[in-house]
Parts: C-alpha cells; structure tokens; sequence
C-alpha cells in the first residue's frame, strides 16, 4: 500500500454523524496507528522541506498533535493556536463563523519574530475558516509567508478553495467527499 492508503485505510469514517448525511471522519485512528501517523506526518514534512519553514503552528486540538510532529520532523519550533482563554501572556485574538455559530481563536503575541515563513497544521479542511483566521493571527504575530497543510480536504466543501483563494499554499493528503 501507498502511504495515502495506509492513511485513508486508518481513517474511522461514522455514518451520519454528528447528523444525518455526514460521512465523520475520525482521525484519532490514524493517531493511535504508528504507520499512518507517521506517513501523514512525512508527506506533510517532505512537502515542505525546500519552503525554508521557520516554525510550524497547530490549531486546537488535532492540529497541535499533527502540527508538533511535523515541527519536529522539520527540526524546527512549534507554535499553538487555541480557543479564547487558553493562553496566559498577552495574544492576538480572531473570530471566525463556524456551521452553528461563532467561535474564537488566540496566538500569543510573541509567538513569532518579525518575518517568519510559518506552516500552518490541522487535521481537516471543512469550511476554513478555522484556518483561516488562524493564518490571520499569524500574519498579526509577524508571520511573512504561511503555508497551510491537513490530513484531509472535504472536496464537497468549500474551505480549500477559500484557503487557496486567500493566497495560502494548502497541501492535503486525502481529499475526500463528507457526505453520504
């Protein structure tokens, strides 16, 4: 098997949950599956070896353990971004839309030194805008150049299209259809 089917294959898919209709990708399977994990953290790490990344950063939560793992793959730090109210020093805040309502993110405001190339991790792309306000809280901190990367794109959604849009560099290792 390839390493994309090695992942694909290790991925838990729920039938309609959290409702009807949705195909639930679980990708605490692959976490917990020594192989997939560290496929999906190589491909993402070897897709950025020549991007001269200075520091890798994770949203909450599956993000911070994808994001750590290819920081230090990539021999470089790691920076968290987390829910409202998680950090304890001084931080730049970003709201962004969810499906059911609204939702907020923080990055510490000396996270970054001025003009840092960032990666970006998180577990899945549905809507983007986790990860796009999360490329914004990094431009704030002092990031240049953002590079953002996922286990997996929904392609029946249109968060990859707007991460692209916003001139961010996405790279998915399963693109895959959320719905049944």
């Amino acid at each position: 098997m390839t390493e994309m089917e090695i992942i694909n294959h290790a991925i838990r898919k729920i039938p309609n949950y959290p409702q009807q209709g949705i195909l639930f990708y679980d990708i605490t399977t692959v976490l917990n599956n020594p192989t997939a994990f560290q496929a999906a953290v190589d491909l993402i790490a070897k897709a950025h070896l020549d991007k001269n990344i200075d520091m890798v950063a994770g949203l909450e939560a599956r993000g911070f353990i994808l994001g750590a793992a290819v920081a230090y793959r990539l021999n470089v730090g790691f920076v968290p971004i987390r829910k409202k109210g998680k950090l304890p020093a001084a931080t730049f805040a970003q709201d962004y839309a969810l499906e059911y309502g609204n939702a907020t993110v923080e990055i510490h405001q000396d996270a970054l030194g001025c003009n840092q190339t960032v990666l970006l991790c998180d577990d899945l792309i549905a809507t983007g805008g986790t990860m796009l306000a999360g490329a914004e809280l990094l431009r704030r901190a002092g990031a240049s150049t953002i590079y953002t990367a996922t286990i997996i794109e929904f392609s029946d959604m249109d968060g990859g299209e707007k991460i692209r849009q916003a001139n961010l560099p996405l790279f998915s290792v399963l693109k895959a259809d959320g719905s049944m």
